[in-house]
């Protein structure tokens, strides 16, 4: 009876080893529709995330590297020759998006949020293979897009740099994971040493990465030369092609300085620790830079944040503990060395955006995005040796810590992107997208050649700006012929006609508004008989204009018909006194003598009318053609 039971069992495990089988082998079948769902959900996603984000308007830099792409060769555009930094590699990628851009601003965004979500998918493949599971590599990608520190790659052109720089930084790491981890990938090694040459041409703070591919080569206990060649020979590389096109191998720092006469050593370590407190949650800088400092965080997301950070503690407790107790020397070692690997991508990371002169959010991208697959690696070290197919298994406690860390991270996170408006780039930012909405999208392209009207300057518009800002959105780049101008009353400008646009700051919205119609009726003011839009005139008219500086107004009578003599134009002014004018010639100019800024009303009579119009607009008829203007 025994020997029957045994039997029965072995064949009851058989049986269910069977369906295992077939069970993997169905779920492996069908694991790409299940790849397209998440990566849609992602893409959905981003678009959500980000949908109060624009760009409608450049400035600063990157109106900058517009004009630079307007008016340079390609040559020297991609190779800039004596500049302060050579990202040659970022250059391309940008002539190659502006020149499908052109002159559609507004389609940066979306190239951006298409280029995050392709990062965001290539983290959602890296953490599904570290972990062993789609749904872990599903949420890293979900975390990756909701993060604060997105803001710049999805709200500025440059964004473009900081993403193609982050996709690159984690395929060098991805690259040596493999390589330390997997028989017969040496050439992932080569390609890890190709994408930091890479890397340092589209930014040069990760030069700081070298020592990521020694430690890989280090921990593989490599013989082979020719590694440990290409290692230092792609770095030596790098340097002099830096020492050749710009003269110095040391990087520059932000905002203009040099890292080698800002650096402090304290002032380093503070921004290290910073950087730590941002990848838990904790904004550890001032509000211009991050938009909410810890210090004013509200309770609730305070709390948020400290669960979140509980979840991770411990999972990285449970971690620890096993690869502490792991019996399997071989094993242990492995695990060490992979912890090795993150945490000096990490810190390498953190040092570089640490020595300049502050810290910014979208430097701290790429080290929160390692975090993110280092989190996804302590959860498949925690459930390896459980099959898939036992989710429940595989969920609790381990993935019941990272949906935890999901949980709480994600509202606080949305809540931390709310104050992107006091982010130190969005009020910029949001001025120009205005002005780029009341003139550009109001007017079309009629409004290339007009002069624009600024009333105050206190967003400090610089010249550049000023000078270039409307050349974007120009096919022929001819933008010199819409000129910008900062008054300070609408008493420095003359009437306003079919070339002018009168804008106003709005400070409190950070915006502009178009009041070209107004001060339109303030200069001249038609009570009657006047059509300012194509100057025709009523043989009965009455209107107010204000005059100059001098308190000279001058009119010009453009008569389209056939003289016949006697021809007569009588102005009466505000006093009654009457000027009458005989009208010889089909133009005649005459002038009015007022006081300076005097608001002057005239009414006119005409004692004919224009015999060939083919519109009566009025009870009146038209007269002729009346051009005014003042000085």
């Amino acid at each position: 009876m025994a020997a029957v039971n045994q039997k029965a069992r072995q064949g009851e495990k058989e049986r269910r080893e069977r369906m295992a089988i077939g069970f993997s082998r169905m779920e492996k079948q069908y694991e790409w529709k299940d790849h397209v769902i998440f990566m849609g959900l992602l893409l959905g996603f981003a678009v959500w995330v980000n949908r109060g984000v624009e760009i409608r308007g450049l400035y600063m830099d990157d109106l900058y590297l517009w004009s630079c792409y307007g008016e340079q060769s390609f040559l020297e555009y991609v190779f800039p020759i004596g500049s302060t930094r050579f990202r040659f590699l970022y250059y391309l990628a940008a002539w190659l998006e502006m020149a499908v851009v052109g002159n559609h601003v507004a389609w940066f965004v979306p190239i951006n949020i298409l280029l995050n979500t392709g990062a965001a998918w290539t983290i959602y493949f890296m953490a599904r293979r570290l972990s062993r599971s789609k749904a872990v590599g599903f949420v890293c990608g979900l975390m990756y897009l909701v993060t604060r520190m997105a803001y710049y790659q999805i709200g500025q052109v440059l964004g473009l740099m900081e993403t193609m720089a982050l996709w690159m930084a984690i395929g060098i790491l991805w690259c040596l994971y493999r390589y330390v981890n997997e028989e017969g990938k040496d050439r992932l090694f080569y390609i890890g040493c190709a994408l930091y040459f890479g890397v340092c041409f589209v930014h040069e703070r990760y030069m700081v990465l070298l020592p990521l591919l020694l430690f890989a080569l280090a921990v593989r206990r490599s013989r082979d030369l020719r590694k440990w060649a290409a290692a230092a020979g792609v770095f030596l590389l790098m340097q002099l092609i830096r020492f050749l096109v710009i003269g110095t191998v040391l990087p520059a720092g932000t905002g203009r300085t040099q890292v080698a006469e800002t650096f402090d050593i304290r002032q380093a370590i503070v921004f290290a620790c910073n950087q730590v407190g941002y990848i838990f949650g904790w904004n550890l800088g001032p509000e211009h830079l991050n938009g909410c400092p810890w210090a004013v965080t509200p309770l609730w997301v305070k709390a948020l944040v400290l669960l979140a950070d509980a979840m991770i503690l411990l999972l990285a407790a449970g971690f620890l503990w096993r690869t502490v107790k792991e019996k399997e020397k071989e094993k242990r070692q492995r695990v060490l060395k992979n912890i090795g690997l993150f945490v000096l991508f990490i810190g390498a990371c953190i040092a570089a955006s640490s020595v300049t002169i502050r810290v910014e959010m979208r430097w701290i991208y790429v080290s929160y995005t390692a975090a993110l697959l280092f989190m996804s690696y302590m959860y498949g070290t925690l459930t390896e040796g459980i099959r898939p197919e036992f989710y429940l298994k595989r969920f609790w406690p381990w993935g019941a810590l990272i949906a935890g860390y999901v949980l709480f991270m994600l509202p606080a996170e949305l809540f931390y992107r709310s104050c992107f408006p006091t982010l130190y780039l969005w009020p910029e930012q949001s001025r120009y997208n205005s002005l780029a909405e009341v003139t550009r999208e109001k007017y079309g392209e009629d409004v290339e050649g007009k002069t624009i009207y600024i009333l105050g300057n206190t967003f400090e518009v610089s010249d550049f700006d000023a000078r270039t800002f409307f050349k974007v959105f120009q096919k022929d780049r001819m933008a010199e012929l819409t000129q910008v101008v900062f008054i300070d009353s609408i008493q420095d400008m003359g009437l306003v006609d079919d070339s002018t646009l009168v804008l106003k700051e709005d400070p409190a919205h950070n915006a502009y508004v178009d009041i070209t119609d107004a001060v339109k009726d303030i200069k001249v003011h038609v009570d009657y008989g006047y059509y300012d839009y194509d100057d025709w005139m009523d043989e009965h008219s009455e209107i107010t204009v204000m005059s100059g500086d001098e308190g000279v107004i001058e009119l010009e009578f453009v008569f389209p018909g056939i003289l016949e003599g006697g021809e007569l134009i009588t102005i009466t002014h505000e006093n009654g006194e009457q000027e009458r004018l005989s009208l010889r010639t089909n133009v005649m100019e005459h002038e009015i003598q007022a006081e300076p800024w005097q608001l002057v009303h005239l009414k006119f009579d005409y004692n004919f009318y224009t015999q060939d119009a083919r519109e009566q607009r009025s009870d009146s008829k038209l007269a002729t053609l009346v051009h005014i203007n003042v000085r």
